[in-house]
């Protein structure tokens, strides 16, 4: 399974959104494709030590995951991330964030003025 980070993203803001503060992505027997997926996603996000904390298949939102939504949440900042990533031939997690940062830094250059 590839990893998929529209879905990645998607994920997150879905956890964002809820008001449980946790996401349960325990793995079953015979999951569904979609099962599957929402919790190889949520592993890969606990892996990566960056987005979510696991503890036995319940899922929180770490404050770099919020940070990481700041970041991607307007559409056009997510689309030059995603871009940019795809054009280094793919990159990290933590990668994608600093991209997505970068992005919003010069976005807030050219409105505000600001020198961040």
């Amino acid at each position: 399974m590839k990893r998929d980070d529209d879905f990645i993203r998607e994920l997150l803001f879905e956890i964002e959104e809820s008001n449980d503060p946790y996401l349960i992505a325990d793995l079953v027997l015979s999951p569904s494709p979609e099962d599957l997926k929402r919790h190889m996603h949520a592993k890969w996000l606990s892996d990566a030590g960056l987005f979510l904390e696991e503890n036995d298949g319940v899922f929180r939102l770490t404050n770099q995951g919020h940070d990481y939504l700041a970041a991607i949440r307007d559409d056009v900042i997510w689309s030059k991330t995603k871009a940019a990533a795809s054009s280094a031939g793919g990159v990290g997690l933590g990668i994608m964030k600093d991209i997505a940062v970068a992005y919003v830094k010069q976005e807030l250059s050219t409105r505000l003025g600001l020198q961040i």
